[in-house]
């Protein structure tokens, strides 16, 4: 029989205390903004020069641009190759790096406070002289340009660049990477006009945070950043993101894909928001962790995914909502249908004392740990910079998440979930994916995985139709870490069956149970790969009896969906 005791669980323990005091801020006369935070505890200093530009501040023309400077600061100075610049780093047992996102842009660096002056010198070196040398832009270019073809086979990537164009609009935050074009059209004085613009100190704020003298360094970095020249910050204007009025269906289109990768979103809000702290416990509760309702439901209830979740991505002028999860395309309508159920209940029922409570024990005691390291607490003063917080912002923030009650988290579910106006964007198999989920949306477009719109009449069921014409030799090319991989199929078509050969770099094997519904083609191949059976589903679509596209699927834990397409021969 159990023991009684065991039948209650322990109370909770009391909070720890826990406690950040305010940093020094000061400016200098070029309007440079510094911040120095003494944590003496290591021997260490991290440095954070950012700057409130981004991608949204490169040219339309020429999105990437931002992201090209910050890459190319550390591939070679006046006085340093790349090469020369990673020794010298590296002799220091330091770090030296530079990055954009959509909204900044930062110069990171940390070091033993021993090397303290070595390594600001070595900033103020890519900061002050970068030369941008013609090769490093070439490799530069070839890099990107590679990785945007590889991104391309990658549903996580064909979603969110769906869900960036319908959110977001013509606003730059609709755009998530560059083109082939714009990348291959980047020039060298574009690279030096475009730092000479942005990188600027009225324009840039400097965080301090470890072992350092508060006096002493600050003469060092007036010494060091004195003589920069302030700059002209322009006002940039940007087009207001669509307004929602209805439900609405898009789908990229890979055929044959076993799951399908489910995004559902709308507008949210800016990082600004006096709606944070309640929309951060209401999230919490509806999809943030393993132990939220979505997760629950859909994972744990139902089955369906290895996990579902929801998101605000709050940015400097605005922000978005998402719920997602990456579901057997067998269930893409039933997973819809559970999502909807949660987002409605949030917002028509009020949660439970105990749901709140749980979530705020986890963000209250969450955020400590994340300031526990110097690196933690570096990033959090950065953030709360860069987007002009409340100077006690981390001094309250466990108050804050206390403070939310059980009616703030239902008006701000109802506020910043909107279920009858959401976009559902979903990749994977069209065919299967339309038959499930068209009953959930007013509209519905459908896009190939480049991006190119498609006939949605296409798409309906293919019963009756005459099957295609699929007997021959066909030569595809997989879509593998970026490269293309070769692979012959040898079709042998009897009326609506099919077996036959394949051929590739990953082995030889034999094709069965092929089926040919109109223009879709479903198979089994097994495979000797390296001394062990391996069983590839075969699922594809011909276009004009010549063409075909689609995706081979290793039944094997750790091998990913391998697109391809082709002719026949």
């Amino acid at each position: 029989m159990t023991e009684q005791f065991r039948k209650t669980p322990p109370a909770s323990l009391a909070p720890i205390p826990f406690h950040i005091p305010q940093p020094f801020e000061t400016e200098l006369e070029n309007g440079l903004k510094i911040i120095i935070f003494e944590n003496k505890r290591l021997p260490i200093i991290n440095l954070r020069l950012a700057f409130r530009f981004g991608e949204i501040n490169s040219p339309k023309e020429w999105r990437g641009l931002a992201s090209a400077v910050s890459s190319l600061l550390t591939q070679g100075t006046e006085n340093y190759s790349s090469k020369e610049l990673a020794e010298e780093v590296e002799k220091l047992g330091a770090s030296l790096h530079a990055s954009s996102s959509s909204d900044n842009s930062t110069i990171s660096a940390s070091a033993l406070t021993l090397y303290r002056s070595e390594i600001l010198r070595l900033m103020t070196e890519i900061l002050f002289k970068p030369t941008f040398p013609e090769n490093e832009l070439n490799l530069y270019k070839q890099n990107t340009i590679k990785g945007l073809e590889f991104q391309r086979s990658q549903a996580d990537f064909l979603a969110d660049e769906q869900t960036a164009r319908i959110i977001f609009g013509s606003h730059p935050y609709g755009t998530v990477s560059p083109t082939k074009e714009q990348v291959e059209g980047l020039s060298r004085e574009m690279l030096i006009d475009f730092h000479r613009q942005k990188m600027i100190p009225n324009n840039a704020l400097l965080i301090v945070v470890g072992d350092v003298d508060k006096d002493e360094f600050l003469a060092e970095l007036n010494q060091v950043f004195g003589e920069w020249k302030r700059g002209n910050v322009e006002k940039s204007e940007f087009p207001t993101p669509p307004i929602r009025t209805q439900k609405t269906l898009t789908i990229v289109d890979r055929v044959g894909s076993a799951q399908s990768n489910i995004v559902l979103s709308n507008l949210g809000m800016e990082r600004t928001n006096p709606d944070y702290f309640p929309v951060l416990v209401m999230n919490q509760i509806l999809g943030a962790g393993a132990s939220s309702r979505l997760f629950m439901n859909i994972r744990e209830e139902k089955g369906y995914t290895y996990g579902a979740y929801s998101s605000f991505d709050s940015r400097r002028l605005t922000g978005s909502f998402e719920a997602t999860a990456e579901v057997r395309t067998a269930v893409t309508g039933d997973s819809l249908k559970e999502f909807f159920y949660e987002l409605n209940r949030i917002r028509d029922e009020k949660v439970g004392e105990n749901e709140l409570q749980d979530a705020k024990n986890f963000l209250t005691g969450v955020f400590p740990i994340r300031a526990e390291t110097q690196e933690g607490l570096t990033n959090l003063i950065v953030a709360q910079k860069l987007y002009q917080l409340p100077d006690d912002y981390l001094q309250t923030y466990r108050d804050k998440i206390n403070a939310v009650t059980i009616e703030e988290v239902q008006r701000v579910a109802n506020t910043y979930i909107h279920p009858d106006k959401i976009a559902i964007i979903i990749v994977g198999d069209a065919e299967e994916i339309l038959k499930q989920a068209k009953t959930y949306a007013d509209s519905i477009e459908i896009f190939d995985t480049d991006g190119k719109p498609l006939d949605v009449t296409k798409y309906e069921s293919q019963e009756g139709q005459l099957p295609a014409n699929i007997n021959g030799k066909w030569e595809v090319f997989i879509e593998l870490q970026g490269q293309q991989m070769p692979v012959t199929f040898e079709l042998n078509q009897a009326d609506s069956a099919f077996t036959g050969n394949f051929e590739s770099l990953l082995g030889i094997g034999k094709i069965t149970e092929g089926t040919i519904n109109g223009s879709k083609i479903k198979g089994k191949i097994l495979v000797d790969f390296q001394g062990q059976e391996v069983e590839i589903s075969l699922n594809g679509n011909v276009e004009n009896e010549n063409s075909i596209k689609g995706i081979l699927a290793p039944q094997m834990e750790g091998l990913p969906d391998l697109p391809f397409s082709g002719n026949k021969q």
